[in-house]
């Protein structure tokens, strides 16, 4: 692109423009109005990403529900066990 100027026309208006001038003329951003463009983003999750979400949370729930049967299996074996030892002390 050509530049000429004649005489001293060039005003500061004119020289803070020509120093915001990018790629042919558009205006790149001032740094005194932009904001974090994070505030007006939202991240949508994908199908994908939400089912995979569910699995994980009814994956923990059931891991949770092992240990409990769990927990009560080894409560019922003790007290299969304690009982089987009163029984023995009655036969005696």
């Amino acid at each position: 692109m050509k530049r000429s100027t004649v005489g001293s026309i060039t005003t500061p208006k004119y020289i803070e423009w020509w120093s915001k001038r990018i790629n042919d003329n558009i205006p790149g951003p001032s740094q005194g109005d932009s904001q974090p463009t994070g505030k007006y983003l939202q991240v949508v999750p994908s199908e994908l990403e939400i089912i995979r979400q569910d699995f994980e949370r009814i994956t923990s729930d059931l891991e949770k529900k092992i240990e409990q049967v769990e927990e009560e299996k080894i409560n019922l074996r003790l007290n299969m066990d304690v009982q089987k030892l009163e029984i023995e002390k009655l036969r005696k």
